[in-house]
């Protein structure tokens, strides 16, 4: 089982690189294997969560080529797979497993789900609900809706659904099995989630309209629409860039520049809480035709101060919540984080792990039933913490031990290969300034690539 050893760092002046989005990589694989032909998909994160995505296409009858690892070619089927002699692995992944229960139940035969211990301990009813009143048969193991599921698909119904949580990827699910109804199926959102799965079925030319009604946000889609097979280019994973930014934005006289990461406004959420703490954000969107937008992003650092993150803007920053706890730590005064009670079920109970870590570490933390309060500004105590095998925790407690003094050493940090293959490279290089950077190369086609 690997551990972290982190020290305090020096202050940051880099320009990085991050690896592609972990979100976006599986939607664009499983978008291109329902498309109509070969799609080239750049910028793919290769980690552990996305290769499952790969693989369980593979499983499923879909031919992928991987000429880098960065790279893959799709060869698309029409929406039409082969059923697989085993179950499919979705790993740690919650994004694969949800969004597999929406594309199986397009199917006319049994797909079996599973999961590692993790995810096998983490509730599904959200998306077995809706994609039963379609017309999908979904058994679960346990009442609650835990992995393995059982999926028979075909014979779908177009239904319009109000998700009682906003959830992507509940959203997704039901989205994705829509292409197999016919007629128009309506999903409505209370609040705005990230929209990368519309925005990647628009760019594989399924349409799909979002409108505003008195009891939400509303996305309809027709179904038996076939994506037109298109090229793919992954920008850089702005939930990755996040900690190397509180980092640099909670350290005065730090400058770190973030190329090539993707900017999509349902997913930066985080840049708002940080300017509203003092940090001085610059962003540019460079490129927005590509599916995705995508630019740069500039932070200096400054002395922070505590704010309250809450309400509408969790869904654009709910994986960014741990390392925004950190800044909170690191900032003068009290940060007050609310309405996230998501953060209970995810890889772990997210909001009871930062209040034990924090702890740890001598911060003045209280949990709350949907948040944490969190007294800052006081030093931070080195020592031994836990990931509880969720690579958020670990990367942001990594974070944290930037600003300790002594030696912060995170056990079980394998977990972190699950979304951000290369962080222990780039935590080397800040925290040894003879390390040199990893540098970024752009290929021709526009794709990132980490020498």
């Amino acid at each position: 089982m690997a551990s972290l050893s982190v020290f305090r760092a020096p202050r940051i002046e880099a320009e990085i690189v991050v690896p592609g989005d972990k979100s976006i990589s599986h939607r664009a694989v499983l978008l291109a294997a329902i498309s109509n032909g070969s799609c080239a998909i750049r910028g793919f994160l290769p980690s552990h969560d996305c290769r499952c995505t790969v693989q369980a296409m593979r499983s499923l009858g879909i031919l992928i080529d991987q000429p880098s690892e960065n790279y893959l070619m799709v060869h698309g089927q029409r929406g039409k797979f082969q059923s697989s002699a085993e179950p499919i692995d979705c790993g740690n992944s919650g994004t694969l497993m949800r969004l597999m229960c929406g594309l199986a139940a397009t199917q006319p035969f049994e797909t079996v789900l599973i999961g590692d211990a993790s995810l096998s301990s983490r509730p599904m009813r959200r998306v077995i609900e809706p994609l039963t009143l379609m017309g999908a048969s979904i058994e679960a193991k346990e009442p609650t809706g835990t992995a393995p599921l059982k999926i028979r698909g075909g014979n779908l119904n177009p239904v319009t659904y109000e998700l009682p949580v906003a959830s992507a990827q509940v959203k997704s699910a039901i989205l994705l099995a829509a292409l197999g109804a016919p007629g128009k199926t309506t999903v409505i959102e209370p609040i705005a989630s990230r929209d990368h799965t519309e925005r990647i079925l628009n760019y594989f030319l399924i349409e799909t309209k979002r409108e505003t009604t008195p009891r939400g946000h509303a996305i309809s889609i027709y179904g038996e629409q076939v994506a037109e097979s298109r090229d793919f280019f992954v920008p850089g994973d702005f939930s990755s860039a996040a900690f190397w930014m509180v980092a640099a934005a909670a350290q005065e006289g730090s400058s770190l520049l973030v190329r090539n990461v993707g900017l999509n406004e349902t997913r930066t959420g985080a840049l708002a809480v940080l300017l509203r703490m003092g940090a001085h954000v610059r962003e540019v969107v460079q490129d927005s035709e590509k599916g995705e937008p995508s630019g740069e992003i500039h932070i200096q650092g400054t002395r922070l101060h505590g704010t309250v993150i809450g309400g509408q803007e969790i869904p654009r920053l709910i994986d960014e919540i741990p390392i925004l706890a950190i800044a909170g730590a690191l900032a003068q005064g009290k940060t007050t984080i609310r309405d996230a009670h998501e953060l209970r079920v995810k890889e772990t109970d997210r909001l009871a792990a930062i209040a034990a870590n924090l702890t740890e570490m001598g911060v003045d933390v209280v949990e709350t039933e949907d948040g944490l309060e969190i007294n800052g500004g006081a030093p931070l105590i080195a020592g031994r913490l836990k990931s509880y095998g969720d690579h958020r925790i670990a990367m942001a407690f990594a974070i944290a031990g930037m600003f300790a003094d002594g030696e912060t050493i995170i056990d079980d940090t394998d977990c972190i290969a699950t979304s951000y293959p290369g962080f222990e490279e780039q935590l080397q290089a800040f925290l040894d300034p003879s390390h040199e950077q990893p540098t970024p190369v752009i290929n021709p086609a526009g794709a990132i690539e980490k020498h």
